[in-house]
């Protein structure tokens, strides 16, 4: 008898599963789990409080003209990557400047991993990419220590600019926790609570 109320059950849920997804269709380039889903409004991490202020193309909403075409886009995303952790030493925030935190360009000592992405994201605005494709981000890298990453919000997901490592990967082959991001809406503004993929 339990048996059978549980396939019946099971049965309801496979039923219901196509209507549900009338109310909510998904886009046809792209499923959500390709994507970071974030379900609350945060504020911007601590040390990130004045980035619009001292780097207004850090939070820009639209781009200047034409960028690369669709075909060169990942092409031109990798090479900067590569470029950028080639040419930047890490330093950390408190060799540079006493202090815990600090987000900046990098200095000719160097600079540490925000430091790393915000030059990327820099470096893409100049060559043409939307500014809202490019996202900047908190997370949990593998050894669970708070880190920087550059998101590149692709037409194929969300990609990530890391300088850890010189390839642009997909997010969820990162292994990392997501804590909070620029809004893609509104780069002003962050989110997070991630839905997980």
């Amino acid at each position: 008898m339990k048996l059978s109320l549980r396939i019946s059950r099971l049965g309801l849920r496979a039923a219901l599963l196509p209507l549900l997804g009338l109310l909510a269709p998904v886009p046809a380039a792209a499923t959500p789990a390709q994507y970071l889903e974030a379900t609350l409004i945060m504020e911007p991490p601590r040390a990130a409080q004045e980035l619009c202020t001292r780097y207004d193309w850090a939070c820009a909403g639209q781009g200047a003209g034409a960028g690369p075409t669709p075909e060169t886009e990942m092409a031109l995303i990798e090479a900067v990557n590569r470029q950028v952790n080639m040419s930047v030493r890490a330093v950390p925030d408190r060799r540079q400047y006493g202090s815990v935190d600090y987000w900046s360009l990098p200095t000719e000592l160097g600079g540490d991993c925000e430091d790393f992405a915000l030059l990327k994201k820099k470096e893409l605005i100049r060559l043409g990419l939307d500014p809202k494709t490019l996202l900047l981000a908190t997370v949990l890298d593998r050894k669970r220590t708070p880190h920087a990453v550059l998101i590149y919000r692709s037409p194929q997901g969300d990609f990530l600019l890391d300088n850890l490592t010189d390839d642009v990967i997909d997010w969820r082959k990162s292994r990392y926790i997501f804590l909070r991001m620029q809004n893609p809406d509104d780069p002003r503004l962050w989110v997070g609570g991630f839905r997980p993929n």
